[in-house]
């Protein structure tokens, strides 16, 4: 049963798989392999699979069964809190009410956190440490600890081109001793940083030191908000001397246009980062830290205009043509369907108006610096609230606010429900209640989009590739072959995808045993140059007589992969189709040289 398939691949490689085993199976499975097996799932799969069989023999479209297990589970973390922010505990699922575009849905899984361990309500079951993935191992501990798609990825996100060194060496030594304090067992950070592009200071580790010495190398770096202090307060200058109103305003809307530029690339960044994020296990966070960044570009400028030479200029009219709110818009959105919640730092702490200019003394139009702060506010505020999260502003210390976002990562409720049948890819408004509010504030983010499995399974292989994280339930292994050199430039690699058996659901057939996977493949240069992923199906039939022998084997599925000379790596999405469970692992390969 040979069956060629053909992928093309743009950019690093072209990919040709080819179906291998005179029985449908290769060589035997290791013994000792390390893998999360679920086998509970499977064997009620399997029971409803034989049931649906033996009611329905006609029944050959495996469809029937794919859509009978596919269930679609929303999590939400939500915090409550009273009108102090302190933590109100001891609430039950009775407490709360969900709805999900205006109308209310059942709570099907529910649990209480405090301190970083489930209290109440319907505790999974969690996989053993030496079971789970490496990036994500804790220690043991007394008491029931979070599941794997609870536990955190934290991002330190420093944004260097919206920040004035002082005010970020600063916020570096409060965020320091918070990393230390409050990283838990389990959880792993990530430092970053932005230059107008991301830059990667230390990767996902469980070991806050790394992360907090890391920071000490971020003071000696430069801020570029000095500069951008020096082009307004130069902008103002030219406004205050401008002839006429129309002059005035081309200073103006020539700062703008610059400003809007910058916050392209500054909320282009954001997003990226979310995105690369968006495949990744568990609850994830960014700890965003700048000066602030601008709702509305220049727009306490086109005020000053409006101020000096009158409403007749039309300065606040043009002001909104430099609006990127539904840039913020579509990044929380972003966010929220991919599990990220925000909290934004301003570490220009306390603001105090600054109207006279320490280099000539000239005196700006009156409310221009209380325009300019809520306008570098105001994003922080709406990402960080649409998100779940919350905005740290207008202080000089930020120790305390801190430790409220630590608390945030410790102690919550999660609440779940599978979400209704609506058309895949929407975005969805998410709304938690309490029955008896008595004073109380919920938080939690807006909402979700329902993705597609084909969507899901893009983001876990481009996060696979990002962050080096790998999760196995079905025992995947890949394998790399002697290369073959095919001319100056591009080798050939195989690839062997080896998917145990025993760990797929196989449907009765007459004469057959039969399963279907998806493959999902990418991979990624050292240069960080990512190829789209693409996807295969793989159907599998084994004869039913040999059909126990083949359970202790593993299904080869093998790539030929056209690849440039260096380092690269491969990453492989594999779905059971029928049982909905996924897989994802990485390898990597040296190719020539």
């Amino acid at each position: 049963m040979n069956t060629t398939r053909t992928l093309a691949i743009a950019g690093l490689f072209v990919c040709v798989g080819v179906l291998f085993g005179s029985s449908g199976f290769g060589a035997k499975a290791a013994a000792a392999q390390d893998k999360v097996t679920a086998q509970d799932r499977l064997k009620q799969l399997r029971e409803r699979a034989l049931a649906a069989d033996a009611e329905d023999e006609a029944a050959g479209d495996l469809d029937l069964f794919v859509d009978v297990v596919n269930v679609n589970v929303v999590n939400v973390e939500v915090y409550v809190t009273d009108k102090k922010g302190n933590r109100i505990n001891g609430l039950t699922r009775d407490d709360f009410e969900v709805f999900e575009d205006g109308k209310q849905v059942q709570i099907s899984n529910f649990y209480a956190v405090e301190g970083g361990r489930p209290v109440a309500g319907d505790i999974p079951e969690i996989v053993p440490p030496s079971e789970a993935p490496e990036a994500i191992q804790a220690p043991p501990t007394e008491g029931p600890q979070l599941p794997p798609d609870q536990q955190l990825s934290l991002i330190i996100y420093i944004d260097n081109f919206n920040i004035r060194p002082p005010n970020r060496n600063r916020a570096l030594r409060d965020i320091r001793t918070f990393l230390l304090q409050n990283v838990q067992p389990g959880d792993q950070v990530m430092l970053v940083s932005y230059e107008r592009s991301i830059k990667i200071r230390r990767p996902f580790t469980t070991d806050p030191q790394v992360v907090a010495s890391a920071l000490t190398e971020l003071e000696r770096l430069t801020g570029y908000a000095d500069q951008r202090d020096y082009d307004r307060r130069d902008t103002l200058d030219r406004i205050e001397d401008a002839r006429s109103p129309s002059e005035a305003l081309t200073w103006a809307r020539s700062y703008a246009e610059q400003r809007q530029n910058d916050m392209r690339f500054t909320i282009n960044a954001l997003k990226e980062m979310v995105s690369s994020l968006a495949g990744l296990p568990g609850r994830k966070a960014i700890l965003y830290v700048s000066d602030g960044i601008p709702m509305v570009a220049g727009q306490d400028l086109f005020h000053a205009v409006d101020g000096l030479h009158g409403s007749q200029s039309g300065a606040i009219t043009e002001a909104f043509g430099y609006d990127t709110s539904s840039k913020f818009r579509e990044l929380a959105a972003q966010a929220n369907a991919s599990r990220i919640t925000f909290y934004t730092l301003d570490a220009a702490g306390l603001r105090v108006s600054n109207a006279i200019s320490a280099e000539n003394s000239r005196s700006e139009p009156l409310g221009i610096e209380s325009i300019n702060t809520s306008n570098l506010q105001s994003p922080l505020r709406y990402v960080a609230e649409t998100t779940g999260g919350f905005a740290i502003i207008n202080r000089n210390r930020f120790d305390g606010m801190l430790e409220r976002v630590a608390m945030d990562f410790t102690t919550f409720y999660s609440l779940g429900y599978r979400a209704p049948e609506t058309r895949r890819g929407r975005y969805h408004r998410i709304e938690v209640k309490l029955k008896d509010k008595k004073g109380r504030v919920v938080r939690h983010r807006e909402g979700y989009r329902d993705k597609t499995v084909e969507a899901r399974m893009t983001d876990g292989a481009m996060s696979v590739l990002h962050f080096n994280f790998e999760r196995n339930p079905l025992g995947t292994r890949l394998e790399f072959g002697s290369e073959r050199q095919r001319d100056r430039r591009f080798y050939e690699v195989p690839v062997k995808v080896r998917i145990p058996i025993g760990e797929l659901v196989l449907i009765p057939r007459e004469e057959t045993h039969e399963s279907r996977v998806r493959l999902y493949i990418a991979a990624m240069d050292t240069d960080g140059g990512t190829s789209p992923v693409q996807q295969q199906v793989v159907p599998i039939s084994i004869p039913s007589d040999e059909i126990e022998q083949a359970k202790a084997q593993d299904y080869v599925y093998t790539l030929s992969l056209l690849m440039r000379e260096g380092d690269h790596k491969v990453a492989v999405g594999v779905r059971d189709e029928v049982a909905s469970v996924e897989s994802f692992v990485l390898g990597s390969v040296r190719v020539g040289g």
